[in-house]
């Protein structure tokens, strides 16, 4: 591939680093992201909206210094509107939604930042699936195996980030949004604390305060320094993450202590874990032993049952909301409108009572107070990143008539992910293994509420002993 080849080999810092030092602009790094995204998204379908125009006028307006000055970032096509682009949610219902007359705080942070926003990638119809096939813009492939799911709904994201077309996109998790993606591809995918990104000024909290925004990157390094340049309270927020001393970046390569380190492979809702992603956390686990910290087996004692079920409270009403919020047509879609799931999930929401509702906040609450108890013995839970290897496209079908199963399934894939969006804790999956047809296999780390600096600092002494950035999917070759 020509123009500046030395891309790839590179993370977001690294790349802002050689604009620095004068060996490459912000154009050619430009020139470099949109010629694979000329030579690898016919396969993988992840960008789904071309801002080209936007990102040159970027670069002529004069960037910010700083640190991912120059850098070529993609947005999700869910959350972050950017003034003077569209966003279309995944949904056919949203999709002429107007241009954004208004960036939100996150879209003008990383800005400041210095990334030059090129497009946007593919979601499912918001954000609701644990896969990237909308009817909007049709699936999204995994880079590793173009069969089976990228995940969702950063699954655009994610693909991109894996078939190396950026070294790190904007990704965003009400149930494991940036976690299932990044376990699927290969990546870091950080959920950060409740609130720790603020959604201002549109709105105060996602989906009843499980959602949050981040990112899918290549290094732990990026997670960090992209989370220092975003977090902090917003215009009007209600709350706020506890305040972290120092750059969150500093964290990388300092040392982590002995941390007491718990792992369970006991799904909440009682799901099976494959067998490989089994072995994969029990040598996670096993490292850290070796790496000198005090590790073992122990399952948290939460109300594993009130999990799904609180969850679906939270987003079925939620989404009866969401669908109201078109700007322009003042008014729900009509049923042939948005796809299967969607429209069932909103006529399950419709029935739940107030009462109901408010019970539902309480459960989340206790099951974050459950996990506090925990985390005053152990710094650290392990959990499988996903229960199974990605599955085939097609299996989490939006259009299915089955709301429960359609449910079921999701939670099937990825049981370890919505218990920290309730929790509001921060989680992060590292793809420390591959499977024996070479696909990544996830392990991911939680700690106490607040407290990112400790994954930091033990997902990149993991990163050092075992690292991944030098793995590649055959589609990065194109």
């Amino acid at each position: 591939m020509g123009g500046f080849t030395d891309y790839e080999n590179h993370d977001g810092l690294g790349l802002a680093d050689l604009v620095k030092r004068g060996e490459v602009t912000p154009d050619e790094l430009l020139d470099a992201a949109l010629a694979r995204v000329a030579a690898r998204n016919p396969a993988v379908n992840a960008v789904v909206m071309d801002l080209e125009a936007h990102a040159r006028e970027s670069i002529r307006a004069g960037l910010p210094e700083g640190p991912f000055h120059g850098v070529p970032y993609l947005v999700k096509d869910l959350t972050s509107p950017i003034a003077g682009t569209r966003m279309t949610r995944g949904s056919r219902f949203f999709a002429d939604t107007p241009i954004a007359t208004e960036s939100s705080e996150h879209a003008k942070r990383l800005a400041r930042a210095g990334l030059v926003i090129f497009g946007r990638t593919n979601t499912c119809e918001l954000g609701l699936s644990l896969t990237c096939e909308p009817q909007l813009y049709g699936p999204t492939r995994n880079p590793w195996d173009l069969t089976r799911t990228s995940a969702g709904s950063s699954g655009g994201a994610a693909a991109a980030v894996g078939a190396r077309i950026v070294p790190m996109a904007h990704a965003s998790d009400g149930f494991g949004s940036i976690r299932a993606p990044a376990a699927c591809c290969g990546l870091v995918g950080l959920k950060p604390t409740r609130s720790r990104n603020t959604f201002a000024p549109f709105a105060g909290e996602g989906l009843g305060g499980v959602a949050t925004e981040h990112a899918v990157t290549l290094s732990v390094r990026d997670t960090a320094a992209l989370l220092d340049a975003t977090s902090g309270i917003g215009p009007g927020d209600p709350y706020t993450a506890p305040a972290h001393a120092g750059p969150y970046l500093r964290e990388v390569g300092r040392d982590p202590g002995r941390l007491r380190i718990a792992w369970t492979s006991k799904a909440p809702n009682g799901a099976s874990v494959d067998d490989q992603c089994l072995r994969a956390l029990v040598d996670t686990a096993r490292l850290c032993t070796d790496l000198g910290h005090h590790v073992e087996e122990c399952d948290p004692e939460i109300d594993g049952a009130a999990v799904v079920r609180t969850f679906l409270t939270l987003v079925s009403t939620n989404t009866v909301v969401n669908l109201g919020t078109h700007p322009t047509a003042r008014r729900p879609p009509r049923e042939d409108e948005v796809e299967r799931i969607t429209w069932l999930t909103a006529q399950r929401g419709a029935q739940v009572s107030g009462p109901d509702y408010v019970r539902a906040v309480q459960t989340e609450h206790r099951l974050g107070r459950e996990m506090a108890d925990f985390h005053q013995q152990w710094d650290v839970l392990l959990t499988p990143g996903l229960a199974t290897l990605p599955v085939k496209l097609g299996w989490l079908d939006m259009m299915m008539d089955d709301f429960d199963e359609y449910w079921r399934r999701v939670f099937a894939f990825s049981p370890f992910t919505v218990w920290f969006n309730l929790t509001g804790q921060p989680a992060m999956m590292l793809p420390l293994h591959q499977s024996a047809e070479g696909l990544p296999i996830a392990t991911q780390l939680v700690a106490p509420f607040g407290d990112e600096a400790t994954l930091l600092r033990l997902g990149a002494q993991l990163e050092a002993v075992r690292p991944w950035m030098g793995r590649k999917p055959a589609v990065a070759g194109m």
